[in-house]
């Protein structure tokens, strides 16, 4: 095993990363920016490299610091966590081609995934089911893209190739839009990914969102690990996520996770990934592949017994796979809130210090938090400051607990949304189960 990982990444994920490898027996080195300095996992690494100021683009996003740190530390392995570089094939290119295991897929594959046109025609390649569109890029004359949305049937969605995390979309309803909608979107593509080419699906108005776990490793084994619904959604940013999905039917859950699992197959996939899709009227249909671990991960986890983080990091040092799809058993329900430092109903900010800070307990409950009292939350990155899972025999169960757990919960001196967490664990569509992507910012507009 390897014997010094360093961690690129900060907040939760990094201590999650951070306990793994200590019990895979693995010193660690924390990078960190100045204002993370006091950081818990930057206390509990072996070592730690300061990269940079407070700046994204100067520290977490700064290759060469990073490059840098893992060459003074000695580490052998870098893991990127999620976000952040966590999909940036060309970093991944880096930290190989610099004497050091990418824990994640090959660049390529990030490549072939991370642009979501190549990834859809795999996917479609690979016999997994695809949402309507234009099978490829966009073109440029104006009657052959109204060509293409007649085909599809309107309302439509153009997505940015590049894109991602709910970012370079935009629906359209009419034909009358579809020209400046399609410009629009370029423009955004190009200034925010750099890449300004598009593509046009058809928009389902009603879907959930369901996603399906895989690993796989370098010696072509592959399997799933069930699947999650992440469908109370705002902004495109999951608010609440939960494994199994409610009320759909095994049968089907186990032929698309075969499908994904062949298509790791096809690609030659190695470590953790997520298939992401909607489903609408018991069908599935690909939206794109996240090739990293996914902030959800910890249901998965308790309902199936499968660290996901450490056999990430198993695959990435060449051993085998432990299990195989015959062993992967779902067992009870499991439920995530994730918490954050703002306004629970206005949704803006809130950075600043916490004087007083407890977390809940319990049978079943399970928090991932790098926040401690008296901890600062800086305002320069995400907003999230931790997630509380529940897991219960039964679905009712996982939801009477998340609701003791927030009740038991004390974060003072910043707000958060925690109340707005209560009120839709009391809500009676979602209690009921299979709410669509859709629910929680029609909920949201109708208070209003």
């Amino acid at each position: 095993m390897f014997e010094k990982v360093l961690i690129a990444n900060r907040g939760e994920i990094a201590l999650r990363v951070l306990r793994a490898c200590r019990e895979l027996g693995i010193r660690t080195v924390a990078v960190h920016s100045e204002v993370d300095a006091t950081a818990k996992y930057v206390k509990l690494a072996d070592e730690s490299v300061c990269i940079g100021p407070a700046s994204s683009m100067q520290s977490y996003l700064n290759v060469p610091a990073i490059i840098a740190a893992a060459e003074v530390t000695d580490a052998e392995a870098i893991h990127p966590g999620y976000g952040f570089l966590s999909e940036n094939a060309d970093f991944a290119e880096r930290v190989e081609n610099s004497g050091f295991v990418f824990i994640g897929p090959r660049p390529e594959t990030i490549r072939l995934m991370g642009d979501k046109v190549s990834a859809k025609q795999a996917m479609i390649e690979a016999g997994v089911p695809c949402v309507p569109g234009s099978g490829g890029a966009l073109p440029d004359d104006p009657k052959e893209i109204t060509k293409i949305a007649r085909a599809i049937g309107f309302p439509v969605i153009i997505k940015a190739a590049g894109g991602g995390g709910g970012r370079g979309m935009r629906v359209v309803h009419t034909e009358g839009a579809l020209i400046q909608s399609v410009t629009m979107t370029r423009t955004e593509a190009q200034a925010a990914f750099n890449n300004a080419t598009v593509y046009m699906e058809k928009y389902l108005e009603n879907p959930r969102h369901v996603e399906i776990q895989v690993l796989a490793d370098q010696h072509g084994n592959a399997v799933y690990l069930g699947e999650r619904d992440c469908s109370m959604q705002r902004r495109h940013q999951k608010v609440i996520e939960e494994a199994p999905a409610p009320g759909i039917d095994r049968k089907a859950i186990e032929k698309v996770g075969q499908r994904c699992v062949d298509a790791c197959k096809r690609i030659g996939y190695r470590g953790a990934g997520t298939f992401e899709f909607l489903y609408e009227n018991g069908e599935f249909f690909f939206i794109e592949m996240n090739t990293r671990v996914q902030v959800e991960h910890p249901v998965t986890e308790m309902i199936t017994g499968v660290d996901i983080v450490q056999e990430q990091i198993r695959v990435a040092f060449g051993e085998h796979l432990r299990i195989k799809q015959k062993d992967v058993v779902l067992r009870g329900h499991a439920m995530e809130c994730r918490i954050n430092a703002e306004d629970p109903f206005k949704f803006t900010p809130s950075p600043g210090k916490i004087t007083n800070w407890h977390t809940p307990g319990g049978p079943g409950i399970r928090v991932d938090s790098h926040v401690y009292n008296g901890y600062t939350v800086p305002p320069n990155y995400d907003s999230m400051i931790g997630k509380v899972i529940a897991y219960g025999e039964t679905r009712e169960q996982a939801i009477r607990r998340l609701r003791i757990a927030l009740s038991e919960m004390v974060v003072e001196g910043i707000k958060t949304n925690i109340p707005l967490h209560q009120q839709l664990l009391h809500d009676g569509d979602f209690v009921r189960g299979g709410t669509s992507i859709h629910y929680l910012e029609a909920k949201l507009a109708k208070k209003d």
